[in-house]
């Protein structure tokens, strides 16, 4: 059975709801229909600013392939990538990126910049953007709006 972009968002969704003290994103990569690494944003757990869920990820999969060349998978995201994150997407050679709320903040796949239309056209990753937007970003601002009233 062929699953479709909404199941694997709402998969990485369900991860990115799992997150309690980080901010919430999830981020899998799928290879011949099946999850082959899944990861969360770890910047505070780790004291490490580029602990994003995407980074994480990509060394998982290409750790568990032994290849870094991980040009036959599909990379989900909650959250458009950062300029950081997309560097390291054209460099891992994923061959789809699908992510679900835009970040009008540093988004790199168009929103701000995009990285893929600059530094990516040889790599020819496909981009899909707003898959499971809504629910995406409403888990981000439920997520920020309680930051507010804590702080």
């Amino acid at each position: 059975m062929q699953f479709d972009h909404n199941y694997w968002m709402n998969q990485a969704l369900l991860l990115a709801k799992s997150v309690k003290s980080e901010v919430p994103v999830g981020a899998i990569i799928v290879c011949n229909n099946q999850i082959i690494s899944q990861a969360v944003n770890k910047m505070e757990e780790l004291n490490d600013p580029t602990a994003h869920a995407e980074m994480l990820v990509i060394k998982d999969a290409a750790k568990k392939i032994n290849n870094w060349r991980l040009d036959s998978t599909i990379l989900y995201v909650t959250l458009e990538p950062c300029s950081m994150c997309a560097g390291a997407i054209i460099n891992s050679r994923v061959k789809k990126l699908v992510f679900g709320a835009y970040d009008l903040s540093c988004g790199a796949c168009g929103s701000v910049i995009n990285i893929f239309n600059e530094f990516g056209k040889e790599k020819n990753i496909h981009v899909i953007g707003g898959i499971c937007e809504e629910e995406s970003s409403r888990l981000l601002k439920d997520f920020f709006s309680k930051q507010r009233i804590k702080a």
